[in-house]
């Protein structure tokens, strides 16, 4: 377990701030979502016409390298919104224990799901914003995800203001 005050819950935020953030968010996550679909139709459309550059050695790879990149990078809630159950259980730890286990244990049922269908799991790392662990703190997701078979991400590491990395533990033979 981490005992760096990092890993701890960050500090409630001011109430003002938070109902104004939520406000923002209301006007313009849509605005958000419309603009990711508007590039998402950008992309396919693009890919259509991109159909004739394949002849072009390792194009194909290069976009489809581009197109993940994108999708990892560009998230569908952001980083800056407030969300209806942040606004209303900000501070409340009770809460934000369940929904890291939740999310955790979400995790664990995908990988022995795909374990048992007889399928590789997706690549990790996972990501756990801090938007589901924020007054439970990072080090009670890790703390969680040890107990169920996870660790911290070597590749990519986490950054316990805004995110925790996770990856499954190899299994034993």
């Amino acid at each position: 377990m981490h005992h760096d005050d990092s890993w701890g819950p960050p500090p409630p935020r001011p109430p003002f701030a938070l109902r104004l953030r939520f406000g923002l968010s209301v006007l313009f996550l849509p605005l958000w979502w419309l603009l990711l679909v508007a590039l998402a139709l950008a992309m396919i459309t693009f890919a259509f016409v991109a159909e004739i550059l394949t002849i072009i050695p390792g194009f194909e790879k290069g976009f489809e390298r581009t197109t993940s990149r994108f999708v990892e990078w560009v998230p569908v809630w952001p980083a800056w919104c407030v969300t209806w159950p942040e606004l209303r259980h900000e501070g409340d730890a009770d809460y934000y224990r369940a929904r890291a286990e939740g999310k955790v244990a979400g995790l664990t049922r995908k990988q022995l799901a795909a374990r048992e269908a007889g399928k590789a799991p997706p690549p990790g790392p996972y990501d756990i914003p801090v938007r589901d662990y924020r007054a439970a703190g990072a080090g009670h997701v890790v703390g969680v995800a040890r107990a169920q078979g996870w660790e911290l991400s070597h590749d990519r590491p986490s950054d316990p203001a805004r995110i925790v990395r996770l990856r499954r533990l190899p299994e034993a033979p």
